[in-house]
């Protein structure tokens, strides 16, 4: 047999030497990571929520704490932090040697609260530390007994409290609280550092507060101040109609400043759930005057719902407790769920007019769409594993879902609208009885 050079194949042998490969060896770190840590609580916020707004997230004026530190746009309130460092331990009578050494007994447990470990040396990152903390600390004493010259240019304040509420420019409380006790607490005031905040950021706060060791820092604080008051359970969360598809079919949004500022609750008694023609609905259209009738208010479906202002700092601080809430309280998102509520009930401008119309928002920003918009945008990028309104929507879907509702809402708004168009539609009740009376009574009466 001839073999030609073109058909011989090369086939090479692999030895047992060939399949030996070098040793890898992954460089594994003895240091845990920080979301490990027990006391982790300050986040740099995930780049999907950056990315729709990217300035509520940064500080504008000052920065406090490592994330943002040394960055240009924050260095001209570098001076004002040392001269409040002075004027603090002017004030306490303490050396800053003496406040430094508080700062590196808990540097390791300060550096553990953040969700990334910093390249800093110990000795910049205690002196970051002083400085921000004691700004703080001087902040809300010179607030406290308003002998500061902050106080004669508010929009600086204003500014200031913007920052100090943002998620990335955080201290941990415990720090603030320490040497608030040791060092000016009792030679400056009896108020405990909780008090102090909680008096600096009343703007933001909403609730009577008591004091709560559990607070991380100041976005936690304003967070905890917009719990609900009422017990909510948690349930995997439902579709919701807009505002005005609820109101065409009877719901009545009612403002309640009573309860917290995220208690929504939907009032409507047993009778109107077996026979929904007993709403008095279109006779307090006709007659607003009998609302004072406790009773009467009763027998319609309610949808109390707390009052809520809308300025150019509301989206700021909610895009910040929610970013917060996503990544320290994935499981009672209170605000992601309060937020994502208005974003079923809002889609359009109408509804916005329509909560306007009912005092439960307060639209500072001038245009109602502008609001829509606003509230759109907050919940894109949350993601919801379970909703404290979960039982709250499917009752309402329950209720919008009932054809007679929808009749009884016509009813209303068509022939009692107001008291001129009720009372219209009374008399040609009224007219139309005695012409049909007189009509058939011939034959009635023999």
């Amino acid at each position: 047999m001839i073999l030609c050079e073109e058909s011989m194949v090369d086939i090479r042998i692999v030895t047992e030497s060939d399949l030996m490969c070098e040793e890898l060896i992954i460089d594994v770190p003895l240091v845990v990571e920080p979301a490990q840590w027990p006391e982790c609580c300050i986040y740099r916020v995930p780049k999907n929520l950056r990315q729709i707004n990217k300035e509520a997230y940064s500080p504008k004026l000052i920065s406090i704490g490592p994330f943002h530190h040394g960055k240009e746009e924050v260095r001209d309130m570098e001076k004002l932090k040392v001269r409040y460092l002075k004027e603090f331990c002017y004030r306490t009578g303490k050396c800053q040697k003496e406040i430094a050494r508080v700062i590196e007994e808990s540097e390791v447990k300060i550096r553990h609260c953040y969700e990334e470990i910093f390249d800093i040396s110990s000795e910049d990152f205690v002196k970051m530390v002083l400085l921000d903390s004691n700004f703080i600390i001087e902040l809300f004493l010179r607030a406290d007994d308003k002998k500061d010259s902050m106080s004669s240019k508010p929009l600086l304040n204003c500014h200031i409290q913007a920052d100090l509420i943002l998620l990335e420019n955080q201290l941990p409380f415990f720090i603030l609280e320490e040497l608030h006790k040791k060092f000016s607490q009792k030679q400056n005031s009896d108020n405990s550092f909780f008090m102090l905040a909680r008096k600096y950021f009343t703007f933001y706060i909403k609730n009577t507060l008591a004091e709560n060791n559990e607070v991380k820092h100041f976005t936690d604080l304003i967070r905890y101040s917009r719990r609900p008051q009422s017990k909510l359970k948690f349930e995997e969360r439902c579709d919701l109609y807009s505002a005005t598809k609820l109101h065409a079919a009877g719901v009545v949004f009612k403002k309640n400043d009573k309860e917290g500022p995220l208690d929504v609750n939907f009032q409507k008694c047993q009778p109107l759930d077996k026979c929904p023609c007993f709403t008095c609905l279109w006779l307090l259209n006709w007659l607003p005057c009998l609302k004072c009738f406790w009773c009467l208010e009763r027998m319609q479906p309610l949808l109390n719902f707390p009052s809520i202002t809308i300025d150019d700092g509301t989206e700021g601080l909610l895009r910040n407790i929610m970013a917060l809430e996503q990544c320290h309280y994935p499981f009672e998102a209170y605000t992601c769920n309060y937020m994502l509520l208005l974003d079923y009930l809002i889609d359009t401008r109408e509804d916005v007019d329509l909560l306007v119309k009912e005092k439960i928002i307060a639209n500072q920003l001038g245009s109602n769409e502008a609001v829509a918009n606003m509230v759109n945008k907050l919940s894109l990028e949350i993601v919801e594993n379970n909703s404290c309104y979960a039982d709250l929507a499917q009752d309402l879907n329950k209720h919008y879902d009932q054809c007679c509702n929808h009749n009884m809402a016509s009813l209303r708004s068509i022939y009692f609208a107001d008291v001129w168009r009720g009372t219209g539609t009374i008399v040609g009740l009224i007219v139309f009885g005695f012409t049909f009376w007189n009509t058939i009574r011939p034959y009635v009466i023999k």
